[in-house]
């Protein structure tokens, strides 16, 4: 299942904040593929915005081993995202 459809199945099952946490979850672990920080970032802080607390902690877990331009990179995505989707 992609990653897309994952997003879709979680949100379908209920708390969506949870289903985005799952997603930071996947990416920051390599579940179902390559480990990419930016994009575990972005999820964990929509997750946040939705008021998912364990995504705040996860967040700041993951951002210690990115870079300042990734960082920033993984906001303009989460923010994009938030603005085009919801």
């Amino acid at each position: 299942m992609d990653v897309l459809s994952r997003q879709i199945d979680y949100s379908a099952q209920g708390e969506q904040s949870d289903a985005f946490f799952e997603l930071g979850l996947s990416f920051c672990t390599g579940r179902d593929g390559a480990v990419d920080l930016v994009q575990a970032h972005k999820w964990f802080n929509i997750a946040a915005s939705k008021g998912n607390d364990e995504a705040k902690r996860y967040r700041s877990e993951v951002a210690i081993d990115m870079s300042k331009a990734d960082i920033i990179k993984a906001q303009k995505l989460a923010r994009e995202w938030l603005v085009s989707v919801h």
